[in-house]
């Protein structure tokens, strides 16, 4: 079966819905106007239950179907913050707020959940009951993770989980989707080095930092290279390179290196850190420097659970007419990855077709896509909870 009808002709609301969004960005947890539009939605599509304020300004909507014999609650989710980035698509409905813009689809991911919120509280022909969840600060802050440790899965009895992302280059409409690891872990290093300064022109009087970072800069591409399985995946990548001073003939005191890790499993994302400080402890002893690593964790790996993953990519063919199964895996990191520690789930990728990549100002979400995901979202939870004949 193709798109929902009753979808179709919601299509008008949803672009809607979604040019307010986009009209009026709001960052990470910071999305109190943007919350309260989706509550005071879900209360007037009659959801059985809407709870604000969980991983702090996130929102979650119960919608309970026509039985409950299964005991099943699927929890189907969407992102609800916008990033830092001043817009250039001189669209119609473009960002009112001067450096703040919906550069990631967030506002589309909103408008297609909203959609089906609204058809599924029309209908309830299910078995269970499905939790819309709204999450806040999936860019930065880890909202994904605040709306876990508030409880939401046990409070809600959510048993499985999905999410759902545009992909730009992929056609409009279609979907695609892979099992297992999917997206990347995500940890973040600063490196300060301390050695002596001094006379560009009396180098055996100093501790040189910037010869001591550029032997670590090239010491740090053998963790991959020299550590890693060739058949797995993992960057370690310095991003800059810093000094105090920028004198033609001062060698500086200090030195500073700024990077990430990104990979697959916790096994090499430990060893990865293990490497890392090894080389740069051990290389600045051996110039006569000290050194500081200051690491910040963030998202996990983002892995999709084999069964639900080939569940989702079946309603994709039945919506769509096919669906783009196996795709390979990036480094790119989502926090939907800590509900699916908890859940069994997957994300599935939704085409914006020849679009901006996401996180560039020129970005915009096609509203010609709101159709396929509200669809994908009906389907998927009629079909996972099924009413008897």
């Amino acid at each position: 079966m193709p798109i929902v009808n009753r979808i179709a002709d919601l299509q008008p609301d949803m672009v809607e819905w979604r040019h307010d969004f986009h009209r009026h960005p709001e960052l990470s947890f910071d999305v109190h106007r943007t919350a309260g539009i989706v509550a005071d939605r879900l209360r007037a599509f009659d959801c059985d239950e809407v709870v604000e304020g969980i991983g702090q300004t996130g929102v979650v909507g119960i919608i309970r179907g026509r039985a409950s014999a299964s005991g099943k609650v699927i929890g189907l989710r969407s992102d609800m913050d916008a990033l830092p980035i001043p817009e250039v698509t001189g669209a119609d409905h473009a960002s009112t707020i001067p450096g703040k813009m919906h550069a990631c689809g967030h506002d589309g991911h909103m408008a297609m959940l909203l959609g089906a919120a609204r058809y599924l509280a029309e209908t309830r022909n299910f078995d269970g009951s499905v939790a819309v969840i709204f999450q806040p600060a999936e860019e930065e802050g880890g909202g994904g993770e605040k709306m876990v440790e508030d409880g939401m899965m046990d409070r809600f009895g959510i048993t499985e989980v999905y999410g759902m992302h545009n992909m730009p280059t992929l056609p409009v409409g279609a979907f695609a989707i892979r099992s297992g690891p999917t997206l990347a872990s995500t940890d973040e290093f600063t490196i300060t080095i301390t050695g002596k300064g001094g006379h560009a022109a009396k180098p055996h009087l100093n501790i040189d930092t910037t010869l001591i970072a550029s032997q670590i800069i090239i010491g740090a591409q053998s963790i991959t290279s020299r550590n890693l399985d060739p058949a797995q995946m993992m960057v370690v990548s310095i991003c800059s390179l810093s000094t105090e001073g920028d004198s033609h003939n001062v060698i500086p005191n200090t030195a500073a290196l700024t990077g990430t890790v990104r990979c697959y499993s916790e096994e090499n994302r430990a060893m990865a850190r293990e490497r890392l400080d090894a080389i740069v402890h051990n290389t600045c002893a051996g110039f006569g420097a000290t050194a500081d690593v200051h690491w910040t964790r963030g998202y996990p790996a983002m892995i999709n659970a084999h069964d639900q993953a080939t569940f989702a990519a079946d309603i994709a063919d039945e919506v769509a007419g096919g669906c783009l199964r196996d795709i390979p895996s990036n480094l790119g990191a989502e926090d939907f990855a800590y509900m699916l520690e908890v859940r069994p789930g997957a994300m599935i990728m939704v085409g914006n077709g020849d679009s901006a990549e996401c996180h560039h100002p020129a970005y915009d979400f096609a509203d010609e896509t709101m159709p396929a995901g509200a669809s994908f979202w009906v389907r998927l939870a009629e079909r996972a909870m099924p009413l008897e004949d």
